[in-house]
């Protein structure tokens, strides 16, 4: 391995030029399907030719040839939303996130303390708001199990936590302890904290987790890169560097790993709005940006989180959420930012040249973000590639929006069926005309937005190949979900739905744009002169039924022509 040198300082892992020949591929070229029948000729980190098998492509003496056998030949995926520091903590920790239900979290809590007695905390998280009535677990089943240290788990999502009765105790919250601005506090009928903390309520507990160090943060940074790679994700844009949710700042993790090489995957980072600060902190990031960026890591996004979610309330909505029996409540979500704040802080970032990426989960949220880029001069707008993330709940006028402002919409398209948290969590508190406008893909497309995909792993599984089976058939592969008659999966709001090369073209050439990696080096698209950064799957999905799109796996990952991830064998 060699090491190029970029203009901040910092190595640019480059290999020794390896000539590699696919042959017999079905291809996606990043924008359309082409169908089998195609050899890719790969050189130096580049693609030198794309043809019809054994013609335009050639057959280089000295090429490494892959017969395809006609699998599907792609860009690889990139992540446009995604906490992979965050992930690979987990995963070294008490990982909840492969679990379901409420006696499988116990038991596995139970086992990790047992298995780690000299861990003062007891950290990790993955649950599901679905295994816990209401989806607020509590304090007395953590406390069964480890009575003696603190607790602190996020959920899924991120937005709340589960800590045991100890955790409580060490962070001084009683039935006297207000809920934050941002956040609350689930209590019990004397107001009695009960063990479950929503969205800034978290950070009562999480200012007093021991510190990580830099080693844990850079393990897990590796850990994570390579769960990414196994997926077929050669680049992704982390959604969040900056200290968030019992998370230090992981700056120096991805920079450390930029100048030593040992980050493969082109990032950029979005850094962190302090929403308890305002636009004197564009400097701050305006210098944090020059001082990080280099090699394969550019801190030239900046994320700001507009609400929180709809399964606790936090989203915030145009008109109040239900009650279960269908009433108008007092309560509408969070908008973290007031609308003047939020049009100050994109007008300020985009004038330092910062891409804005928001969270916007509930339709007021959506609204106020769409307000804010619109209030922003046009060429700046188009320059910077603005986006909105995750878009669950879209009024219907602020669909076209998107396209007419030129903010891209950032999908996770998991999300977007009818598992037990919409059904249980999310349908009887919107009503029936919002859950209308849920998660409204095909609406966008139709209108003209651009349309980029991510996961917001550890949120939800990285694998790209389960999002666009939901894109596609708007029904999760593998899982039961409501069952009409017959025992027929139901489709959510099928209209909604997207074609495979659409959804393919958002995963790969839409994320590969927000990142701007058209312009630095071509990637996101299978042509000459283009980044090699590939994925070869086991079987070509345009080929078989939608319903099978999900079992489909990356045989092979592809970085700058170099194989960073090959499935092992059964």
């Amino acid at each position: 391995m060699v090491g190029g040198t970029s203009d901040c300082g910092f190595r640019r892992a480059r290999l020794v030029a390896v000539t590699t020949l696919f042959r017999n591929a079905a291809l996606f070229d990043g924008h359309r399907y082409r169908g089998p029948g195609h050899d890719v000729l790969v050189d130096a980190g580049r693609v030198v030719a794309v043809g019809g098998a054994g013609t335009g492509a050639g057959s280089p003496a000295r090429a490494d040839v892959v017969d395809l056998a006609g699998a599907l030949l792609a860009p690889g995926f990139v992540d446009a939303h995604v906490h992979p520091v965050q992930g690979g903590l987990e995963r070294m920790r008490c990982d909840l996130s492969g679990l379901d239900t409420r006696e499988e979290y116990v038991a596995a809590v139970a086992a990790y303390a047992a298995a780690h007695p000299g861990e003062p905390w007891i950290l990790g998280g993955g649950w599901a708001m679905p295994a816990f009535p209401g989806g607020t677990p509590t304090a007395v089943d953590l406390d069964a199990v480890v009575p003696d240290r603190p607790v602190f788990l996020p959920n899924r999502d991120h937005h709340g936590a589960w800590v045991n009765s100890r955790a409580l105790e060490v962070a001084g919250i009683d039935r006297h302890t207000p809920d934050p601005a941002d956040g609350r506090i689930e209590r019990d009928a004397e107001g009695r904290p009960t063990g479950t903390l929503h969205e800034g309520a978290t950070a009562l507990v999480s200012r007093h987790l021991p510190p990580s160090t830099d080693a844990d943060y850079l393990a897990a940074l590796m850990s994570g890169q390579a769960y990414l790679h196994s997926l077929g994700v050669t680049g992704w844009q982390d959604a969040i560097v900056g200290a968030y949710s019992g998370m230090d700042d992981t700056s120096a993790t991805y920079t450390a790993a930029a100048a030593s090489g040992d980050l493969r995957s082109d990032v950029v980072g979005a850094l962190w709005w302090e929403r308890q600060r305002g636009v004197e902190q564009v400097a701050d990031l305006v210098a944090r940006r020059e001082a990080m960026s280099g090699g394969r890591f550019r801190a030239t996004s900046v994320k700001i989180m507009q609400d929180g979610v709809a399964e606790n309330g936090t989203a915030a909505l145009g008109a109040p959420y239900l009650d279960r029996c269908g009433h108008a409540t007092d309560n509408t979500g969070h908008s973290f930012l007031s609308p003047a704040e939020l049009r100050a802080a994109v007008a300020a970032l985009d004038a330092a040249g910062f891409q804005v990426h928001v969270h916007a989960i509930g339709d007021r949220g959506v609204r106020e973000a769409l307000d804010a880029f619109e209030a922003t001069d046009p060429a700046t707008r188009a320059e910077r590639r603005h986006h909105l993330a995750h878009l669950q709940v879209v009024h219907p006028d602020d669909v076209r929006r998107f396209a007419a402002l030129g903010v891209a919409a950032n999908v996770q398209a998991l999300w977007a069926c009818l598992d037990e948290q919409m059904v249980e969590l999310t349908l009887p508190f919107l009503g029936e005309e919002r859950s209308r406008w849920q998660y409204p893909f095909g609406d966008l497309h139709r209108a003209g937005a651009r349309l980029v995909a991510g996961s917001d792993w550890p949120v939800s599984t990285p694998d790209p190949l389960q999002a666009i089976h939901v894109a596609v058939n708007r029904w999760a592969h593998g899982e039961d979900g409501p069952a009409g008659p017959g025992g027929d999966v139901v489709a959510f709001l099928p209209e909604q739905a997207l074609a495979l090369e659409t959804a393919f073209a958002a995963y790969t050439s839409g994320s590969a744009w927000i990142n701007h990696r058209d312009r630095l080096d071509g990637a996101g698209v299978v042509a000459p002169g283009a980044a090699a950064d590939l994925v070869v799957l086991d079987r070509d999905p345009f080929a078989a039924p939608a319903a099978e799109i999900g079992a489909t796996r990356v045989l092979s990952t592809w970085i700058d022509g170099e194989q960073v991830h090959q499935q092992r064998n059964p």
